[in-house]
């Protein structure tokens, strides 16, 4: 698959998120938290850049997220086209599941995510497949917490910090 991309920054709590898109849809997300006291603000783009129609709804959908994470439910989720969600992969599996099956404010094990993905025993695999993830937030990984109650690792370990920002932010705005 070859797609002509384009990325965008947008300015959040949490740093700098960049957004590559394509036509078809959203490629990747990644987080820069190295950016002090960023807030939800701008996005950088070439001044007659025109952005693609899925990246606007990502845009608009993060910084939803970011005042009020419950009102990302009454917004279309912007489309993925990421190589790893296309086919019928365990990893594909346990995305689409997470994506699909777990609220915002709502924390789950690996476990609970191995068994709706149809493999109760795969909880170590759930692991492996959210290390995977191209699109953190749109795809919840940081919703999946130890069976202990500890948060866990995010994003390979270098977002621990993030992931308990996400889930106590969420908490307080559904309260």
């Amino acid at each position: 698959m070859h797609c002509d991309l384009q990325t965008v920054s947008l300015k959040s709590p949490l740093g700098i998120i960049h957004i590559s898109s394509c036509q078809e849809g959203i490629h990747t997300i990644q987080i820069s938290p190295d950016c002090s006291e960023c807030v939800c603000g701008c996005v950088s783009v070439d001044e007659h850049q025109e952005l693609f129609p899925e990246c606007v709804k990502c845009v608009t959908w993060l910084r939803a997220y970011f005042i009020d994470p419950s009102s990302t439910c009454t917004l279309p989720s912007p489309a993925i086209h990421h190589p790893i969600l296309q086919g019928g992969s365990w990893t594909a599996c346990v995305l689409r599941t997470l994506q699909r099956s777990v609220c915002v404010g709502e924390v789950v094990s690996y476990t609970h995510v191995a068994t709706l993905a149809g493999r109760p025993r795969a909880a170590r695999a759930v692991g492996g497949a959210m290390r995977k993830n191209p699109v953190p937030l749109l795809i919840p990984c940081h919703r999946v917490c130890l069976s202990s109650g500890r948060a866990g690792h995010y994003m390979g370990g270098h977002g621990d910090q993030l992931k308990v920002w996400l889930l106590d932010h969420e908490r307080k705005t559904s309260q």
